[in-house]
């Protein structure tokens, strides 16, 4: 075992593709910061997919003639077969893998130096990868702080940074990057290597980035995913449900379920209401009309409208709410009554928990107060329900519109396809949700299950502050109930100034993520248990 840090020597693998995304003197700039790390134990592997014969170009200078590069030349089908061809030309202890084919990378001096250094303090290390400064289109520099890892970081969008720095030892085992994805061969890379030990993440407080990334900016939007192809899609998918069923936490088809069951007495309970449409709310009086007038539209008319008012009894959104109920200028007795809860907590949880005690009927149905239901909604989420016993929860489909605030007209968004998280399959939608961060909506449960499985999280989950509680929800009733759905749009989101799900800061992003991959590692210890028992 080495007793120094400079003993061990690093290969550092770049690419150089025809079709990099930018110019050849940033490359150039890129391996010459590779070539003049301060840890001298270095060696620079370059791999060039422009034919067998190719040299690096003139701007290059003398590059090809040091002693410290070598140039890999060769035809490559993709991104995977040239880091692969990298990986076996590589001589050190660690390979620093750098991810330059999609965006110009360029190391810190001392990067090497202080990634070997995090390697050997961690002896079971497969991987360590740094914060990075990213410098936009316009120039402008931003550091980005990411998130450290552990096993619920399953999302494959999760960013790990631009250089990863791996052991030779455990690149061999893992057998380097898998040749059959064209998409998902980063992604799968980083689910083998955190079988095998875990990932260090080296932190920075001030200029401690490890990298300079440029890349043109991009904003954040929780329908990105909606634009990948399917086949991209596909692959991370497959590269997910590898993993789950190498750690143990894959649940296969139809296992583990079973019918949800009534007595005659609890039956009897729901003559007068089927469904109760629960809305929590905190000071939005505009918008909860518009909620509560979707429910009295159903088609179905044994259910019930509870609206859970949080922001206690100066929120003037209750008494928007009274205007429907007995006594109001709105009220109708045709149409679903309205209950009214008036709480002083702004927790969601604690609201749609409360509601739902509230309610008398057999099926809760999400509605946010900025959304609206479509007129069949409940008819056809009662209708999943009715194919299939084991069914303990339903999940539609939906279409987004955006409020022009001027007008108050709700305009479609022709930009955004129906979203029918059509990757929930029947045989492998509850695994494949522990790589995305949505469910679908409106989800509908079985009142019973929703408290046999332990109720929405009132913000007692670690990151949690009002997001992630359904999500939650939904991994526990997979576990035990098969999952329905609904492909038809029964649903439409709202978007507007106010709204929460798009346009917002990056911590608020990392705050957010971090909450619902404490989730999904929550749910990998859960399947775990599962199958372990199944086998006794």
């Amino acid at each position: 075992m080495n007793t120094k840090f400079q003993d061990y020597k690093v290969s550092v693998v770049m690419v150089d593709c025809e079709r990099l995304p930018y110019g050849r003197a940033e490359l150039r700039s890129s391996v010459m910061s590779a070539l003049q790390q301060d840890h001298a134990n270095t060696e620079v592997i370059l791999v060039n997919d422009r034919g067998p014969s190719a040299r690096p170009d003139a701007e290059f200078g003398n590059l090809d003639r040091t002693d410290r590069l070598r140039h890999i030349p060769g035809i490559f089908a993709d991104r995977a077969t040239m880091y692969n061809a990298g990986l076996r030309a590589a001589s050190g202890d660690f390979v620093l893998l750098v991810w330059n084919s999609e965006r110009q990378v360029t190391l810190r001096r001392s990067a090497v130096r202080v990634m070997v250094m995090a390697a050997a303090r961690h002896r079971a290390v497969a991987m360590v990868y740094g914060d990075y400064e990213l410098v936009d289109a316009q120039g402008t520099r931003r550091e980005i702080h990411l998130l450290d890892w552990h096993e619920g970081r399953l999302r494959d969008t999760v960013d790990f940074g631009s250089a990863w720095l791996i052991p030779s030892n455990v690149l061999r085992e893992v057998g380097g990057l898998s040749e059959k994805y064209q998409a998902a061969d980063l992604y799968d890379l980083r689910l083998r290597l955190s079988e095998k030990g875990p990932l260090v993440h080296l932190a920075n407080r001030y200029a401690g980035s490890v990298c300079t990334v440029h890349a043109p900016p991009k904003k954040h939007d929780v329908f990105d995913y909606l634009l990948a192809g399917k086949k991209t899609q596909l692959e991370m998918e497959d590269a997910c449900t590898e993993h789950l069923r190498r750690i143990g936490s894959y649940l296969a088809p139809r296992t583990n379920v079973k019918p949800v069951e009534y007595s005659p007495a609890e039956l009897r309970q729901f003559q007068d209401y089927i469904a109760s449409v629960v809305i929590p709310v905190n000071n939005r009086p505009s918008f909860i009309v518009r909620a509560i007038e979707s429910v009295q539209r159903q088609t179905v008319r044994n259910i019930e409208v509870v609206v859970v008012v949080n922001g206690g009894p100066d929120d003037p959104t209750a008494d928007a709410v009274r205007r429907y109920m007995k006594g109001g200028d709105r009220y109708d007795a045709k149409t679903p009554p309205v209950q009214l809860l008036v709480l002083d907590i702004n927790s969601i949880g604690l609201c749609l928990n409360a509601g739902i005690s509230a309610a008398r009927g057999k099926y809760y149905v999400q509605l946010d107060s900025d959304d609206r239901l479509k007129p069949d909604a409940v008819e056809k989420l009662l209708a999943v329900y009715d194919s299939d016993p084991t069914i303990g929860m339903v999940i539609g489909s939906y279409e987004v519109a955006t409020l022009n605030e001027e007008t108050g007209e709700v305009v479609p968004n022709k930009d955004i396809p129906v979203v029918t998280h059509d990757e929930w399959t029947a045989d492998n939608g509850r695994n494949n949700l522990l790589r995305i961060n949505g469910a679908g909506a409106p989800r509908s449960a079985h009142i019973k299950v929703i408290a046999e499985c332990g109720w929405f999280g009132v913000n007692d989950d670690p990151s949690c502050r009002n997001y992630g509680e359904d999500y939650d929800l939904v991994l526990r009733i997979s576990e035990r109930y098969t999952i329905g759905r609904v492909w038809e749009p029964i649903y439409e989101v709202i978007r507007h100034s106010g709204g929460t799900d798009h346009s917002i800061d990056q911590s608020t992003i990392d705050r957010n993520d971090d909450a619902k991959d404490y989730m999904r590692l929550a749910a990998l210890n859960r399947r775990r248990r599962l199958n372990s028992e199944s086998k006794v």
